[in-house]
């Protein structure tokens, strides 16, 4: 039986992350795969296809130059999901490669099959033949992510009633699509589809549209969507969907509504892949979505077993799942971090693009913490215009008492890059100083935060110092 100092379970954002992180600690680590290439839900059907699903439509469809050359400007105007995938398949490919040699680099071994845990310490590997093979570890991490939840009432089919991974696998362009569930994957989807022409309806049960976003934001977005001919049925739940013929689905709602459509992408959440685990054999269990709970030092109830990533739930993003891997190592091993996740930006890949780091106007209003804004209108500045941006908002949040920055919305394409300068700047506890005394370059989408701090600040100082009256 071969040893290791560590076994990680699972190749995704968390599992490479932290085995990465225990090589440079001078440990031994072993990782297993179930799939026949590493990288997880991430790269094979989550976070890496969508995204390169969603630039290859915006490039393609000419969508981001519309402002410049009109509705109607197409690049490709005979667009098939051929022309999609390509570009999707030449992404994942090289990921995959540069995850291999990543590993390869560092020293660390692949076993490829499903893994289960006999004890605390040992791993049972069965690969694709059936053979069963014994490793043994000081410390296991546990990082096999989740996959679509497909509740029991819906006739999944992977040609017309499809899930989030489902989708993926479309043999032609529909005309019409259903969206059922106003989640981040729901809402990435729909939005998407939707800047490919297609006349899209979706449908949440929840009256609001991802609540922890500022309302603002949301607003404006939502004016897009509908902008875009996106159908938005807030507030209805789905009773039944149905194929009643080849390209037609129909979908009914409590509210009586029927909507025909040629496909259904149902968006009910994700669930962890941890069932085949065996959890029971260490005296661990998964909660009703089969995810794990952890300490702060993503140690589960047997001490040296760790879990990372989705698995665990919240926030469930491939950027805090690789924090999440390398925090969990470094304890297992003794190694004291720094900082850890205290805060965190968040991105939604919609079309438009939406981040946020920090505080909303909602969560500071219940805490009684008096505040001012700031705003920018990305097609107001000059990189705006010449990119031909016609829509967008940076939003800043600013503390009354000290002019401490607390909270960064953003709405517009780049938004997800952008995100990163209010990052640095609440990391620092700066304030709105920094973007008014600091030089940002001409012209650039950034200098947007500088336009937004000068707001704030005219909207603050506008008792003290009021416009004279002329006489």
């Amino acid at each position: 039986m071969r040893k290791f100092d560590l076994i990680v379970i699972g190749s995704g954002p968390a599992g490479i992350s932290a085995a990465v992180q225990a090589r440079q600690l001078c440990r031994s680590v072993a990782v297993v795969e179930r799939r026949t290439a590493i990288g997880g839900v991430c790269l094979h059907t989550g976070t890496i296809p969508s995204k390169t699903l969603r630039e290859a439509v915006l490039y393609l469809t000419g969508y981001r130059q519309r402002t410049l050359y009109g509705a109607s400007y197409r690049l490709k105007p005979d667009l098939s999901i051929e022309d999609l995938m390509k570009r999707l398949h030449i992404t994942i490919e090289h990921e995959i490669e540069i995850t291999r040699n990543q590993l390869s680099r560092h020293g660390i071994e692949v076993f490829e099959g499903t893994a289960s845990l006999r004890d605390k310490n040992k791993v049972v590997v069965l690969n694709s033949e059936n053979d069963k093979t014994v490793y043994e570890a000081d410390k296991i991490l546990i990082a096999t992510g989740t996959r679509p939840i497909q509740p029991a009432d819906i006739p999944f089919d992977n040609e017309y009633i499809l899930d989030s991974d489902g989708i993926l696998k479309l043999n032609n362009l529909p005309r019409s699509m259903i969206v059922v569930g106003g989640g981040v994957i729901g809402l990435e989807y729909a939005s998407l589809f939707s800047a490919l022409d297609i006349r899209v309806t979706l449908v949440d049960a929840r009256e609001q549209m991802m609540p922890f976003m500022d309302s603002e934001i949301i607003d404006e977005f939502i004016h897009y969507l509908r902008k875009n001919n996106v159908t938005l049925r807030m507030g209805e739940a789905v009773t039944k969907i149905e194929v009643v013929g080849a390209g037609s689905v129909i979908t009914s709602l409590d509210s009586g509504k029927q909507v025909n459509t040629e496909i259904a992408l149902v968006a009910a959440g994700r669930i962890g892949c941890t069932a085949s685990l065996n959890l029971e054999k260490v005296g661990l269990k998964a909660d009703d979505k089969h995810r794990l709970k952890v300490n702060k030092h993503y140690q589960t109830t047997v001490s040296n077993i760790y879990a990372a990533g989705d698995v665990i739930g919240f926030p469930s993003l491939a950027s805090t799942s690789m924090e999440q891997g390398r925090l969990a190592i470094s304890h297992a091993f003794g190694q004291k971090t720094k900082g850890g996740m205290k805060m965190f930006p968040f991105a939604i890949y919609a079309v438009p693009e939406m981040s946020m780091i920090g505080q909303t106007e909602n969560e500071l209003t219940k805490k009684k913490i008096p505040y001012y804004i700031g705003k920018a209108h990305l097609k107001e500045t000059s990189r705006g215009q010449i990119l031909g941006i016609g829509e967008g908002m940076l939003k800043i949040l600013f503390a009354q008492k000290d002019d401490k920055l607390l909270g960064v919305h953003i709405l517009g394409e780049g938004s997800s890059e952008l995100i990163h300068i209010g990052q640095a700047v609440l990391a620092m506890k700066g304030t709105i100083d920094y973007f008014l005394e600091h030089v940002f370059n001409y012209p650039t989408l950034a200098e947007a935060y500088k336009v937004a701090a000068l707001d704030a600040w005219n909207h603050k100082q506008v008792e003290s110092c009021p416009i004279p009256v002329k006489k």
